[in-house]
């Protein structure tokens, strides 16, 4: 074999180990209380959503063992609906977290890439183990957030930390308050000026909107979505527009 075909190889062999899905995982876990998370989030999370990483760092061994909670407990069919999609929300918020912390300081969550071959973005790095199975952040937001819960509101409750996401709730999404916590998250978003300017016949909005757009058109128009969170009451022939999106830190 010569020294081009062996690169070739080697190079089809590690695209086909980041390509492949993650192992099932045979969990008998059962919902757990949030509680830890949520006196984190209250500790080093501003009402505005600004993050406290170095408070996270400081709080190190509570925040490891909340980190361990989820690590331990794989959702499996047993659980609720809300119980699972709860479950995946505050991971995805608390491993983004525990992403930033690891590398902190960093000006944007997207320098982080750790130098591994083939990966292009901080998103498809695999640095999330639960109960065996491996996940980056891209795989639990579409794979799963986005593919088995068909629950829009979604984009509104996790959080990229960057100044441009919603912002991050400062307590633990639960089963008891999910359905207002994600309207909440999302009238919220929707009113926040430097993330959404929204008049009745011009709209200039994040571009999550963009991004995701398939998401909040599946029973209508984009503006049909936004309607119902917003009292601007938006015409159907609303100019649209996105704004620029900021990948600073959002601290």
């Amino acid at each position: 074999m010569n020294t081009r075909t062996f690169f070739l190889l080697l190079g089809l062999s590690i695209l086909t180990l980041h390509s492949c899905g993650v192992k099932e995982v045979v969990s008998d876990s059962r919902p757990f209380s949030h509680e830890k998370w949520t006196q984190l989030l209250q500790k080093h999370v501003s009402p505005e959503g600004k993050v406290n990483y170095q408070g996270f760092i400081d709080d190190k061994k509570d925040f490891e063992e909340y980190l361990n909670l989820l690590r331990n407990n794989h959702p499996n069919k047993g659980w609720s609906e809300k119980a699972r999609l709860a479950y995946w929300i505050n991971a995805y918020n608390a491993f983004t977290v525990q992403l930033v912390a690891d590398h902190y300081p960093v000006e944007s969550i997207k320098d982080i890439k750790r130098g591994i071959p083939f990966v292009n973005s901080v998103w498809e790095v695999k640095f999330i183990e639960i109960e065996g199975a491996k996940y980056s952040l891209g795989y639990i937001e579409h794979k799963i957030l986005r593919k088995e819960f068909d629950e829009p509101r979604i984009h509104f409750a996790i959080n990229c930390a960057s100044v441009s996401c919603p912002r991050l709730l400062d307590e633990a999404f639960v089963v008891e308050k999910l359905d207002s916590q994600l309207d909440s998250q999302t009238k919220e978003f929707l009113a926040d000026k430097t993330k959404n300017k929204i008049q009745r016949s011009k709209v200039e909005l994040s571009k999550i909107f963009s991004w995701f757009g398939k998401d909040f058109k599946k029973e209508g128009t984009l503006v049909d979505y936004i309607n119902p969170y917003t009292e601007k009451n938006i015409m159907q022939d609303a100019k649209i527009e996105f704004l620029p999106y900021d990948w600073n830190l959002n601290e």
